[in-house]
This record gives C-alpha cells, sequence and structure tokens, in this order.
C-alpha cells in the first residue's frame, strides 16, 4: 500500500509540473499572437538554440502528458490525493 502512495505523489508532482509548463507556454502563445513577442526568444536569445529548444519540446511532452492522462483517466487528471 506504501508503494502506492508514494507512486500516486509522484504523478501529482508530474501532473504539477506539466501544468506549468503547459502555462508557461499558453503564456508564450498569447504573447506571440497578441504583441508579436516571444518571451521564450526574449529569455534565451532571438536565435534559436539548445535551451529555447528545450523548452519548446518540454512544453509539447507536457501537451502530450496531460493530453493521455485525460484519456487514461476518463477525464480526471488528480492534483490532490484521493
Amino acid at each position: 500500500m506504501l508503494k502506492i502512495f508514494a507512486r500516486e505523489d509522484k504523478m501529482i508532482i508530474v501532473n504539477y509540473i506539466a501544468f506549468i509548463l503547459l502555462a508557461i507556454g499558453g503564456l508564450n502563445w498569447g504573447l506571440i499572437g497578441f504583441f508579436n513577442y516571444n518571451l521564450i526568444s526574449a529569455i534565451f536569445g532571438p536565435e534559436p538554440n539548445i535551451w529555447s529548444s528545450i523548452v519548446y519540446i518540454l512544453v509539447f511532452a507536457s501537451m502530450l502528458w496531460l493530453l493521455f492522462a485525460i484519456i487514461y483517466s476518463n477525464g480526471v487528471i488528480s492534483f490532490t490525493h484521493m
């Protein structure tokens, strides 16, 4: 039973991280759409580099994680213990 709780704790942490990364991605796309301002390029430089690519890949992975979590859990993603 302890293993299950430890796994649930890790899943909750991963869900929070994925949600935060998606919020960052959404903020970036909102800024691009409304103001033509790329926050990621402003932080890591205007030219594509490894760090901006890592951020974009993490945002993409977060989207996949939450999408599959929603499908797998019948529409319920846990951010707290059940």
